[in-house]
């Protein structure tokens, strides 16, 4: 078995497995998207989260490697964009015209609204800030569109939920990252272990949460939504 080390006598083939790992994400959306045209949005997020699991271990592995150094003709960071645009932003907008959430064409209308705001993120190079928060709106579609699913509130509260996201996605507010920020990780982490805990019951029980579990699952959404603005504003008033 290839022993792979950070130092440069690792075999640039054994290094390529990281972008495998991250070109799987593909054919995971494409299972996504066959779950979710038949209308299971429970499989459907399901794989939705197995990509997420995927998108949280195949950055710090290039890092580590230094895989853009050491394999220069093949773009990590592109490809992880093209499998982000795919499952953070094209499914959940897919999910979110195709199910029964919105009324025409309300659906038709947001569901556009994701998918093209969603792609002018993508291409914004200042999305990142030196505290590694994004800047505007992260294009999280697939954990608000699950959420809203989950909790199934109106279809004007939907509406306005997907708009203030939309508008948000080019507005000078910090969204936090919850591993990579570092004030207030000691709360912001475990709230995130929680939010993802909660989802995945959700998902076992179709699509739904009932009594302590959604408000946890509701409160638990508020703080990731909001925190990072929250600071912003204590140290506008400090």
């Amino acid at each position: 078995m290839t022993d792979i080390t950070p130092g440069k006598s690792a075999p640039e083939p054994a290094l390529f497995l990281i972008h495998v790992l991250t070109a799987s994400g593909a054919p995971i959306a494409l299972v996504a998207l066959l779950a979710g045209a038949q209308g299971n949005w429970a499989e459907m997020f399901a794989w939705l989260g197995l990509a997420f699991f995927v998108d949280g271990i195949d950055g710090p592995l290039a890092r580590r490697f230094n895989i853009a150094e050491r394999l220069p003709r093949w773009s990590g960071a592109s490809l992880d964009f093209v499998i982000d645009y795919a499952t953070y932003v094209f499914l959940p907008a897919f999910a979110l015209s195709w199910s029964l959430m919105l009324s025409q064409p309300w659906n038709w209308i947001c569901g556009g609204l994701v998918v093209f705001t969603g792609a002018l993120y993508f291409a914004d190079n200042g999305m990142k800030t030196p505290d590694g928060s994004f800047k505007g709106f992260p294009a999280g579609w697939n954990m608000v569109v699950f959420g809203l699913m989950v909790l199934s509130p109106s279809e004007a509260f939907t509406i306005a939920i997907i708009l203030l996201c939309c508008a948000l996605t080019f507005a000078p507010i910090r969204f936090v990252h919850p591993v990579r920020v570092r004030r207030w990780r000691i709360v912001t982490l475990p709230v995130t272990l929680l939010w993802m805990a909660l989802a995945a019951l959700a998902i076992v029980d179709n699509m739904s949460l009932n009594g302590i579990t959604s408000l946890l699952f509701t409160v638990s959404s508020i703080y990731l939504f909001s925190i990072s603005a929250i600071q912003q504003l204590i140290d506008r008033v400090d």
